[in-house]
């Protein structure tokens, strides 16, 4: 799901307010489509909408189905085609296919269910969505669609008639260490989808200056991580080179089901960390979780590249798993 989308909360409140509402969302593309499959929109009883499934191109189009499905109750499966005018004016090279589900909320699509979906997103708690269109038949699953889920990647099973949809939280990456990797590390994260936080003591290092923008906590780094919490769409780094700092948040991560940790040091460095947490009674098992030194290695010189490398590191442990 994008980022910042909201839409499955905003359309259960126009329901409660007793608006009505419906859920249109994208459920397959072909060609250059404006809009991943998953995007939502929200469209109140009334012709309010949140959210988007084309960019612009047909939303029109969706919400007089739309409102029409919250009249009759059923859910309707629309399909356009995106000309390629329409696609280079929400910027495209060239036009597509879409097919967008429209469900209305209280009836083909349950109020309970919806609110079951709303109340795992609020909890950071990944989730699918599964819809069997010849039936009817919708459910969340939990644990489910591993591959999906890795891969943030909504859409059809095999058969065609059984749509499931991505909840996944939104990334985050907590970075420990204000230093000036971290000040190219946490732009770059965030164009990559990532909500960062920055955690250093020291505020002259985190400050509003060297991080516009950007979540700033000036606790110890283990307060600072329960603070935030870890769980398994967040990313951590450390970078300041001093076990005070690095340590506990490492082993905090280590006791979470965090997808990356990652630190900053030389080998010698890593192999004196793992010796303290071997004292601290981690398993090897566990410490080989961090990534350390941290990033691929591509000959990072520069904190720039640094950062890139750790950008990829963490993009390939997501997407592909650890090594």
């Amino acid at each position: 799901m994008d980022r910042f989308d909201n839409s499955p909360e905003i359309a259960l409140q126009w329901h409660r307010d007793g608006v009505g509402a419906a859920l249109a969302t994208v459920v397959e593309t072909w060609g250059s489509a404006p809009r991943r499959i998953g995007a939502q929109l929200a469209i109140g009883g009334d012709g309010r909408i949140e959210g988007s499934v084309s960019g612009g191109c047909v939303e029109g189009a969706v919400i007089v189905e739309a409102l029409e499905a919250i009249e009759d109750g059923a859910h309707r499966m629309l399909e356009f085609g995106v000309s390629d005018d329409d696609a280079f004016a929400v910027g495209l090279a060239c036009g597509g296919t879409i097919r967008v589900l429209v469900e209305p909320i209280g009836s083909a699509l349950p109020e309970d269910l919806l609110a079951e979906l709303v109340a795992a997103r609020a909890r950071r708690e990944p989730v699918a969505y599964e819809v069997t269109l010849d039936t009817g038949v919708r459910r969340l699953l939990h644990g489910s669609y591993p591959e999906r889920m890795r891969m943030d990647r909504s859409g059809f099973e095999e058969e065609g008639q059984t749509f499931v949809a991505v909840h996944n939280p939104p990334l985050r990456l907590i970075v420990v260490g204000a230093v000036h990797i971290a000040q190219a590390l946490v732009p770059m994260a965030r164009i990559a989808g990532y909500d960062p936080a920055v955690i250093d003591p020291r505020e002259a290092f985190a400050s509003d200056a060297r991080f516009p923008e950007t979540k700033l906590l000036h606790d110890w780094p283990d307060e600072a991580v329960a603070l935030l919490g870890l769980d398994s769409r967040t990313a951590l780094v450390l970078l300041t080179h001093d076990p005070k700092l690095d340590d506990p948040a490492i082993e905090a991560a280590l006791r979470s089901g965090v997808f990356y940790i990652g630190a900053l040091g030389s080998t010698r460095t890593h192999a004196k960390r793992v010796e303290r947490l071997k004292a601290s009674g981690f398993s090897e098992e566990e410490i080989a979780r961090i990534h350390g030194p941290v990033g691929l290695d591509i000959g990072a010189a520069s904190p720039a590249e640094i950062a890139v490398s750790i950008i990829a590191q963490m993009t390939q442990v997501l997407r592909k798993g650890a090594a």
